[in-house]
């Protein structure tokens, strides 16, 4: 079983890895060889017997990406990707990683014939407003920022190159990852995690959008589930619309205040500081909310029930079980 990551060394790529590492096996076989691929250095994790490569580099510049197809990998996780924010501030930036970088291992993948999985990590940005109650499964992806733009033209080409045989691609549209660990990055959605992780840690949040915004949201932990089901499902299954809603927990940011409340208590709600940010409002008002995911959810891909559950996975993966 010879495994690629790109995006390794981001949140989730950094989690996956560390699963891998742990597990050994993947879709019931022994790993042998993974490369981790990453715009900056990473640590290869300790996997004795295992062939562990790290690659540093653009993932669009010519030939990068068919140096990682030459190892003919068995499965391909496609987690390289810049922000929702970062995208919106930087068009040339957005497109370049988000398309041209995809499009570049699609195609290398392509030209070394050997036919793999490809999970590619898409994003519920791909959906723009005016929304329903509950978005089903067949509701169409008109999405209203770059970053959704990028994603969903690569989900397009993640079904196209599927449905030609060069190889078997499933697609997860994650929902907004949270509580994210460490230090708050471009994304838009990165306040949804800081009113969560800071108060945790002790430290103030700001919070830029009404407490009446609604969103999805799923663990880290859920995310690398839903990496792994993505790989070992059986592709029939899947069938011809290769692209899936993930499960999540919909709240309101008011309710995911109220759950920070029933565990961590009033002192932590009290650091939580409100700031309207127009930039941050004007993408984030255009997000989807709930959703039903009926499809993901019949095919085994699992998250949290209730938004208590996300804190406290934070709380015993990142601080080991105690709060500040």
């Amino acid at each position: 079983m010879r495994v690629l990551v790109t995006g390794a060394g981001g949140m989730v790529g950094r989690k996956l890895t560390e699963r891998l590492a742990s597990d050994g096996t993947l879709r019931g076989e022994t790993i042998t060889e993974l490369d981790l691929h990453d715009i900056v250095a990473m640590e290869a994790p300790s996997m004795p017997g295992v062939a562990v490569r790290t690659h540093v580099g653009d993932l669009a510049e010519a030939g990068a990406a068919a140096r990682l197809a030459a190892s003919r990998p068995d499965v391909v996780f496609h987690l390289a990707s810049i922000v929702s924010g970062e995208a919106e501030a930087d068009f040339d930036l957005g497109y370049r990683v988000n398309l041209d970088g995809t499009r570049a291992l699609f195609d290398a993948l392509r030209l070394a014939g050997h036919g793999p999985r490809v999970v590619f990590t898409s994003s519920i940005s791909v959906f723009g407003a005016p929304f329903p109650e509950v978005i089903a499964d067949d509701f169409h992806a008109t999405p209203l920022t770059s970053y959704g733009t990028q994603k969903v033209m690569s989900e397009a080409l993640l079904a196209d190159y599927t449905r030609r045989g060069f190889f078997d691609g499933v697609g997860i549209r994650l929902p907004t990852i949270c509580v994210r660990p460490g230090r708050p990055n471009r994304a838009a959605s990165g306040f949804f995690s800081g009113i969560i992780r800071e108060p945790l840690n002790g430290k103030p949040a700001i919070l830029p959008v009404p407490r009446s915004v609604v969103h999805t949201h799923a663990s880290p932990r859920s995310a690398v589930g839903f990496l792994l089901r993505a790989a070992e499902i059986d592709g029939e299954a899947v069938g011809p619309r290769r692209n899936l809603n993930m499960p999540g927990v919909g709240v309101s940011v008011a309710e995911q205040i109220e759950a920070l409340g029933r565990i961590a208590g009033p002192e932590a709600v009290g650091l939580i500081r409100e700031e309207p940010d127009e930039t941050i409002w004007a993408i984030v008002k255009n997000w989807p909310t709930r959703f039903d995911a009926r499809r993901a959810r019949e095919l085994g891909f699992v998250a949290e029930t209730d938004f208590d559950a996300i804190i406290r996975a934070y709380i015993e993966d990142e601080l080991a079980g105690k709060i500040a």
